[in-house]
């Protein structure tokens, strides 16, 4: 009689000594972790971006707050000047229209009473300015047919286009009307119009159009002007800036001022042969079709 007992049977191992279905489910676990491991990563690199996308909006949402800051206060003290300098041009400008009568014909006098009311009249232009900039009032809206203001106000300057030697072009769509102020609009077209006629002073031609696209009603005013230099396209929508001599360097923050309350944008750009064109963009929300 054999009394050696067998040996049980040993489940076989692998290489690292552990049974072959356990080596299976390491396997598995390890596959596991490096899949988390990598979705991990994935979800930290995606959130890195957010964060710095979100840390870039915020710089350019504070500098803006900074910017409207900044504007808020310089819109109280040029408010109270304007007033100021208006209540001293009135009397002013009341006296010159009196000495003008009482001088007659004396030629010398009148040439020079003449300067001192043109003078009068740069001062009070620049008060106007003033006030629409800083008036700080919600539009009065009442449906304008944008087309015909411009032709309107293209028609009241045919003799400064003239005497320029230049030449105006309007391409406009002619069946939509804007919600809007209208006396606002009628400034921020006037402006722009004003500025081309400036860079302008020996001639060129001015191109007017509008269209509807993409939800917007544009606008553009073109000149074949001197174009805008990169150092002045970016401050070129900055209150009291300016590339003339004269002037207050608040026309085209009144366009901007003008479109932020339309809740519209302005834009700059050259164009591609010469020139510069501002394009003023409206949503078509605020529109509605001509009778």
């Amino acid at each position: 009689m054999n009394d050696s007992h067998e040996q049980p049977s040993l489940p076989p191992t692998n290489r690292l000594g552990l049974p072959a279905d356990e080596s299976i489910d390491l396997r598995d676990l390890l596959q596991c972790w490096d899949k988390a491991t990598a979705r991990l990563q994935e979800t930290h690199e995606s959130l890195r971006k957010e964060v710095t996308r979100l840390t870039d909006e915020l710089e350019v949402k504070n500098r803006e707050l900074a910017r409207k800051n900044r504007l808020a206060d310089l819109g109280l003290v040029a408010s109270h000047i304007a007033h100021e300098v208006r209540n001293g041009l009135m009397p002013l400008t009341l006296y010159t229209g009196l000495l003008k009568r009482k001088i007659g014909d004396d030629a010398e006098t009148r040439r020079i009473v003449d300067k001192i009311e043109s003078g009068l009249t740069v001062l009070n232009t620049t008060v106007d300015d003033l006030l629409h900039f800083t008036a700080d009032r919600q539009p009065n809206r009442t449906y304008v047919p944008t087309s015909a203001m411009i032709r309107e106000i293209c028609e009241d300057l045919a003799p400064q286009f003239q005497a320029q030697n230049v030449q105006i072009r309007l391409d406009l769509t002619d069946r939509e009307m804007l919600l809007a102020d209208k006396d606002m609009l009628k400034r921020a077209f006037l402006n722009l119009i004003l500025n081309a006629l400036d860079v302008m002073p020996n001639g060129g031609v001015m191109t007017i159009t509008s269209q509807v696209n993409f939800g917007y009603l544009e606008i553009e005013f073109a000149d074949s002007g001197c174009g805008i230099s990169s150092d002045d396209a970016r401050r070129i929508f900055d209150p009291f800036f300016s590339t003339k001599s004269t002037g207050t360097g608040l026309g085209l923050a009144i366009v901007q001022r003008v479109l932020e309350v339309h809740q519209g944008q302005v834009t700059a750009m050259n164009c591609p042969d010469f020139g510069a064109a501002f394009m003023l963009m409206f949503p078509t929300q605020a529109m509605k079709a001509a009778a």
